[in-house]
């Protein structure tokens, strides 16, 4: 995976998930990947789009500027057609701010929300004392935050404080500063959980280290 975070930045970031640990008593991992699925219908839903939309301009053109059908004209359109529609899909395969704008709200969310799960499950995040661990992931390719809390955090979060702190970390990550967005995301954990602070003392039950995966 591409460097996401420097060795300075990790370190500081490591340093900072102890102090909301001990501030909040909960056990916290942060996540980065790269992607939390392949879509592999992506390149199709592009590839039917550029087809779609080069045929209606074919068809606009036809009309507007009518011609006798030759085998040349005919050879002609499907060329523009079929280019079209496979310049689109390879972009979709190349370019991933592209390939997103194929990719629906409700796919995207069950997708970044099973990885998350699985990481949850895959790292024993379960396993903390009074089920008190918490996983924030930011899926890159998706640009989406999801943050599980385990059964003792929970219980202490207001409803709506879950998408208050994505969404105070997605306006760092529209800028492209996963730091920015990880420490947002903290000082607003650590706002939320406030009125019903447990310190955490000294233990130390989960890994501070970020996870830092390619993705699917």
């Amino acid at each position: 995976m591409k460097q996401v975070l420097n060795d300075s930045d990790r370190a500081g970031l490591e340093t900072r998930i102890r102090q909301t640990e001990t501030e909040t008593g909960v056990q916290i991992v942060m996540s980065v990947i790269g992607k939390s699925d392949n879509y592999p219908e992506l390149p199709w839903k592009a590839f039917a789009c550029g087809a779609s939309a080069a045929g209606t301009a074919l068809f606009l053109y036809g009309i507007a500027f009518p011609a006798w059908e030759t085998r040349s004209t005919f050879l002609a359109a499907v060329t523009v057609l079929l280019g079209t529609a496979i310049l689109m899909a390879l972009l979709a395969l190349l370019a991933p701010g592209f390939a997103r704008l194929f990719l629906s709200r409700e796919r995207m969310e069950t997708e970044t929300h099973q990885y998350a799960g699985s990481l949850f499950l895959s790292h024993e995040l379960f396993k903390s004392e009074e089920r008190r661990g918490v996983l924030i992931m930011v899926s890159r390719f998706e640009r989406h935050v999801v943050i599980l809390p385990d059964k003792g955090v929970s219980e202490r979060l207001k409803p709506g404080s879950l998408e208050n702190i994505i969404s105070g970390m997605k306006e760092h990550l529209r800028k492209k500063e996963i730091k920015s967005a990880m420490e947002a995301g903290l000082a607003l954990l650590v706002n939320a959980l406030s009125p019903s602070a447990k310190p955490g003392g000294e233990h130390n039950e989960l890994p501070d280290e970020f996870i830092l995966e390619e993705g699917v």
